[in-house]
């Protein structure tokens, strides 16, 4: 079952088990996707669909410092949930400790030296490998933590 027939299903079953949060957050996701899909004229693969869907998990990310900053710990705990949901669908996440040992491997594989003026080199073949496997915030603060051991 590819992805948009998981999300429908997960879709029905949440309408049916009164999950207003999986029913909200899904029904938002695939709303998404349509709405790249009409925009676009073209169908989305399941690379596509989870490409969406990581963005979708860093909107509500990036919006839960601003909450937590406002003392909003309702929509805190919402947005927290609606991760959870989402994070379902997206294969798992590396873990820094992963991405290091990438890091590592492609400093090494080309020759980059530490220093700040590295960054760009670097970045851009590490997040190749990792597309799809690693948040990009993750990646940099690998990266720039790699640069500037001594």
């Amino acid at each position: 079952m590819g992805l948009k027939e998981e999300l429908m299903s997960d879709f029905k079953e949440s309408m049916k088990a009164h999950d207003e949060i999986a029913k909200n957050t899904i029904s938002l996701a695939r709303a998404a996707i349509k709405q790249y899909e009409v925009d676009n004229r073209e169908e989305l693969d399941e690379a596509g669909i989870v490409a969406i869907l990581q963005k979708q998990i860093k909107m509500r990310k990036d919006a839960l410092a601003d909450f937590e900053k406002a003392g909003r710990k309702d929509l805190f705990d919402a947005y927290n949930a609606e991760i959870d949901v989402l994070k379902k669908y997206i294969p798992e996440q590396l873990s820094k400790e992963k991405i290091a040992e990438i890091v590592k491997e492609t400093a090494a594989s080309l020759n980059i030296e530490k220093g700040r003026q590295n960054m760009g080199k670097l970045m851009g073949p590490v997040m190749g490998k990792v597309k799809g496997l690693a948040d990009g915030n993750d990646v940099k603060e690998v990266v720039m933590k790699f640069l500037s051991e001594e």
